[in-house]
């Protein structure tokens, strides 16, 4: 019973430790202020007016760091923080989830 309780754990902190899952982010989401746009996060990428960017994903506790690796974004990396599973808060404002 220990043995697949450790078991467990590990894959869990190995799933948690995935640069290819969105985790909290995946989704679509949408933002109106300071202007309207709506941003899909899913494995490995990332689309936002119409555009799929490949990004990797750091979630540290209820922070999810978006690091793009293409594109004039490349290298840069955005913190989105999980306020509850209907919202996030970036610098580019409060998104919603729309799906």
């Amino acid at each position: 019973m220990f043995r697949g309780l450790l078991v467990s754990i590990a894959a869990l902190a190995v799933i948690a430790c995935s640069r290819e899952s969105p985790g909290p982010l995946e989704g679509t989401w949408a933002v109106t202020e300071p202007f309207p746009v709506t941003v899909t996060f899913r494995p490995g990428k990332a689309e936002a007016m119409g555009v799929t960017k490949d990004v990797s994903y750091e979630t540290n506790g209820n922070r999810v760091l978006v690091t793009y690796e293409q594109g004039p974004t490349k290298g840069r990396t955005f913190t989105y923080t999980v306020i509850d599973a209907n919202t996030i808060q970036s610098d580019s404002g409060t998104f919603h989830r729309v799906r």
